[in-house]
């Protein structure tokens, strides 16, 4: 699939040097869902005109994998190691990359993937605000966080989608790794995180109309994963992720009748 190059990033194709290319920094965001009237709805978040990144786009809840997300804490469901395979990375890294995905969503949104045990999920997140900004400041890790709310992260209600690179000429890229999740019965999204200025519930394919209409404005990852979500149900979307195969994607520029697009197509590049 070939999408049009975003006019920022056309005007850093011109004369760009491979050689200047930063390293890509790990990164993870989880498609968070649920079954809509008009479909399936992911809750997505128009990060402020203002941010160094992706600014004015809708994007999923997520961000950096922090140093801390590697300390030891409960966990149930796929191990790091089931992880390790999943995403071709050693299991110290896949590790980080889930608890990041999950960090990263409480952080933003109040949905938390966490339990009191392997059997039952936390409901309502409200009373839990405090916890939120101490993370979100740094004051404490999620494994600290856990353990004092006497919780088991539950790996078992995410799955793993796609492991999308931000293209080489980017001066911020993202090693990042895309997974999904239903929205935990109970719960509702919180107060969202300042880097964001609109947040909603979307329907897939109300939202995907605006981004082809140039309405709405998203990165290709973003709305390529919403693309193949789309057609899904909620209790449909860990079965799919599971049947995927997961291989790095980074979108490569091509030329066509004297226009840049971005080559995204996934199958290739498997």
């Amino acid at each position: 699939m070939l999408v049009p190059v975003p006019p920022n990033m056309l005007e850093r194709l011109e004369g760009f040097d491979p050689a200047t290319a930063v390293q890509p920094k790990d990164a993870a965001t989880i498609a968070v869902v649920r079954d809509g009237e008009d479909g399936l709805e992911a809750f997505l978040m128009r990060r402020h005109s203002a941010m160094a990144f992706a600014a004015g786009m809708y994007v999923f809840p997520g961000g950096g994998v922090q140093d801390d997300d590697g300390e030891p804490m409960e966990w149930v469901g796929p191990s790091p190691e089931d992880w390790a395979v999943r995403f071709s990375c050693e299991p110290d890294r896949a590790r980080r990359l889930v608890v990041a995905a999950v960090r990263e969503t409480f952080e933003e949104t109040g949905v938390l993937l966490a339990g009191p045990d392997e059997h039952s999920v936390v409901g309502d997140t409200t009373d839990l605000a405090g916890a939120r900004d101490d993370l979100e400041a740094k004051k404490m890790s999620f494994a600290r966080f856990l353990a004092d709310e006497g919780l088991v992260l539950r790996a078992d209600l995410l799955g793993g989608w796609a492991h999308w690179i931000t293209p080489a000429l980017e001066p911020r890229r993202y090693d990042t790794r895309f997974f999904v999740a239903a929205l935990p019965q109970g719960q509702r999204i919180g107060t969202v995180s300042t880097e964001a200025d609109k947040s909603l519930w979307a329907p897939l394919s109300s939202v995907l109309a605006l981004v082809d209409q140039g309405r709405a404005a998203m990165m290709p990852p973003t709305a390529v994963t919403c693309r193949e979500l789309a057609p899904l149900s909620a209790g449909e979307v860990l079965a799919a992720a599971a049947a995927r195969t997961i291989g790095a994607i980074e979108p490569r520029f091509v030329q066509q009748d004297g226009r840049w697009f971005l080559d995204v197509d996934r199958e290739e590049q498997l």
